[in-house]
């Protein structure tokens, strides 16, 4: 994501205008805008011009509309962003007050006005636009007849290329055709490598899968680089990386990116932040329950007693329509930052996110056990029973 012009006062009042550059930034953008705001970009309208003798006809035309969005529509496999709303700007082709829906387009700039800008919203402009945050890790979970070709960014996991090839078993006197099936479906998982992963950004290629099917089909892509003279696969060698998952299923990634040696070799990564401190939430879950909490009910109190030593928090919450509820998230981040606290904001389409989405949203580790927020769950519960 580029920024062109940031205008936004101390109030929080202002406008930015920001490019997409990749598809990525249409997922920052989607996070950016919500409902009220007003965005200026260039657009197609249909306009029908009627000549003297009365026919019509219709041609389209490029033009620049400032709509207040009404609805937000976010395609995750295109990466199309698609917003709707009324036109609040004369225009020589659009009526005032008229309808109008614009894609956001790549490399085509547009300018979003929001009433006030939280520092959520902010960090998110700062997030987008460094350079060095793309995805630089990808993944290839794989079995035998099944693999998934993943991109982890620092904001969301994308299945590039799913390869499902069937491969007959091995019968007495049938060894060769379960051999040929196996290097069929060896060589769309290799295409599937060379066409998705952009090796100059890329980090660390991981190659998951349960028993020695990812050690065989390591063997089978480099004998057939050296056999090809494939100078790319050759030269990120040490790039691959060969781990154990139980499954060739997307879900099996959260195992994988939980592995010490994958956390050691992609350690720099935001991705691997993200998955350390959930995991640090489950452990501290089961030994030491009184200083791990779910839901925003306990954790807005431990916030309050200025307990929380690192807070996750899932970017959906931010993405609520009722304003004065994403204010309270907001105003819950900025008061564990005030403490000394230390805010971890996952991606709703990250699979950690997707974890963090299953505990309501918001969880927190704490720097003290505060066993009077289990006691009040308790005292809650029996409460609703004595009712009942």
């Amino acid at each position: 994501m580029k920024l062109v012009r940031k205008n936004v006062d101390k109030s929080g009042d202002g406008s930015v205008t920001l490019v997409p550059e990749e598809p990525e930034d249409m997922w920052h953008a989607y996070n950016l805008i919500a409902e009220g705001d007003q965005v200026r970009s260039s657009t197609i309208r249909k306009v029908q011009n009627e000549s003297s003798t009365g026919s019509s006809s219709s041609s389209r035309v490029r033009t620049t509309l400032t709509i207040s969005v009404e609805t937000i529509d976010f395609d995750t496999q295109a990466q199309m962003l698609r917003l709707k709303g009324r036109n609040i700007e004369e225009n020589q082709f659009v009526k005032m007050g008229a309808y109008h829906t614009i894609d956001l387009e790549m490399n085509r700039s547009f300018t979003l006005m929001k009433p006030e800008w939280d520092t959520i919203a902010l960090e998110r402009i700062e997030m987008a636009c460094d350079v060095t945050q793309s995805a630089d890790v990808a993944a290839v979970i794989m079995q035998d007849g099944l693999a998934h070709v993943c991109l982890i960014t620092s904001s969301m996991t994308l299945v590039r290329s799913k390869i499902d090839v069937a491969i007959p078993r091995k019968r007495k006197g049938n060894v060769q055709q379960h051999e040929k099936g196996l290097a069929k479906f060896y060589d769309a998982v290799m295409q599937g490598i060379l066409r998705h992963v952009n090796f100059e950004v890329v980090k660390c290629i991981l190659v998951a899968s349960p028993g020695f099917v990812k050690d065989q089909f390591y063997e089978y892509m480099f004998q057939q680089a050296v056999k090809t003279d494939n100078k790319v696969l050759i030269d990120n060698k040490s790039k691959f990386m060969l781990v154990h998952s139980s499954s060739g299923f997307k879900h099996s990634l959260k195992e994988v990116l939980q592995d010490p040696a994958v956390i050691a070799k992609m350690s720099d990564t935001k991705a691997a932040g993200e998955v350390k401190a959930l995991e640090n939430f489950y452990t501290t879950l089961q030994l030491e329950p009184s200083k791990a909490f779910y839901g925003k009910k306990h954790v807005c109190k431990a916030a309050a007693a200025q307990a929380i030593e690192t807070l996750l928090i899932s970017d959906n919450l931010f993405r609520c329509q009722d304003l004065a509820t994403r204010k309270e998230y907001v105003q819950l981040v900025e008061s564990v930052r005030e403490s000394g606290g230390e805010v971890k904001i996952f991606s709703s389409m990250h699979i950690s996110g997707e974890q963090l989405a299953q505990l309501t949203g918001v969880a927190a580790i704490l720097r003290f056990p505060m066993p009077e927020l289990e006691d009040s769950e308790d005292d809650e519960d029996s409460d609703k029973s004595d009712a009942e």
